[in-house]
């Protein structure tokens, strides 16, 4: 059973991949919010431990989610994954599923109580991505649709990551500014869903809808690029509420001219596993721009830095 599921994370969803990007998502998101509120104290460990809990278990969940609707599309032209090869069963990660939303449940009641509200209102929104919104035909043949659609989880996890600092504050609302953040979180998972999905004629799959293969390559690497700017525009915004502009943009700037040497180099030649630099230039912007819309401006100004 311990090596199904060793197996299970490490072909989709690998945990030690995957946690320190998680990481830096909630540390980021309560510490972004501890600074727009202008609270002066040092981030408080309860609501670090509840904001990555909740997150790391949201973003499983997404991914159980997954496995629910792409079944069938999953039997017939990728019969190599955990569940379709009958590894792991549908009905063992409905309980993994269940444990999640128990998990999630005794955080949200051991920080605060008010915050069950923000988590069911996450629940349902995730409940009717894995229905497709009960029009998968519809969005199917609507790709930008259904990728707007999927990415709105991301602000609302990033809400619920942030309530777990102004909530337990006392406020009753989200802090004024906020929402700046929220749409850097709701563009830049677009950065990683299109960044995944791009790929070298060679490594394209029958019956896996890449953005590569319904845009062209090249059209492909320009909407990513377009959302790497859109991203950086609303985090240049962010980060002006907090006073921390100028490394933000500098830092940002740096990684733009990165990935844009990535996709020129992507596009000089249709050559095997090219697309795993766009994915991994994905996750470093992500990882990298979190920690400094929030972690490293609290520590700088904890240490009584700029």
């Amino acid at each position: 059973m311990a090596n199904r599921w060793w197996t299970y994370q490490r072909e989709r969803f690998p945990v030690f991949a995957h946690a320190p990007v998680i990481a830096a998502f909630s540390f980021s998101a309560v510490s972004y919010s501890t600074l727009i509120r202008g609270a002066h104290n040092f981030l408080a460990w309860k609501p670090c431990v509840v904001a990555f809990g909740s997150s790391f278990l949201f973003f499983l969940q997404l991914r159980i989610a997954d496995e629910f609707k792409d079944f069938e599309e999953d039997s017939l032209y990728r019969p190599y994954r955990p569940v379709p090869r009958g590894l792991i069963s549908l009905r063992d990660l409905a309980w993994v599923w269940a444990g999640c939303s128990v998990l999630q449940l005794s955080l949200a009641l051991w920080l605060a109580p008010r915050l069950v509200v923000l988590l069911l209102l996450t629940w349902l929104y995730l409940g009717l991505m894995s229905k497709e919104f009960f029009a998968r035909r519809w969005l199917k043949a609507r790709p930008i649709t259904y990728m707007v659609t999927h990415m709105a989880i991301m602000p609302l996890v990033d809400l619920y990551t942030t309530s777990c600092d102004w909530v337990p504050a006392g406020l009753v609302r989200p802090p004024k500014g906020l929402l700046w953040f929220l749409l850097v979180s709701f563009f830049n998972g677009m950065v990683i869903e299109i960044g995944r999905k791009i790929r070298s004629p060679q490594d394209e799959e029958t019956g896996v809808e890449t953005y590569s293969f319904l845009w062209g390559r090249r059209n492909a690497i320009l909407t990513w690029l377009g959302t790497l700017a859109c991203t950086a525009g609303f985090a240049y915004i962010a980060a002006r509420s907090i006073g921390f502009e100028r490394p933000v943009m500098t830092l940002l700037l740096i990684l733009f001219l990165a990935a844009l040497a990535v996709g020129v180099f992507f596009l000089q030649g249709a050559v095997a596993n090219r697309g795993k630099y766009v994915e991994t230039m994905a996750g470093v912007w992500s990882l990298l721009m979190y920690l400094s819309l929030g972690v490293v401006p609290i520590v700088l100004r904890h240490r009584g830095g700029a």
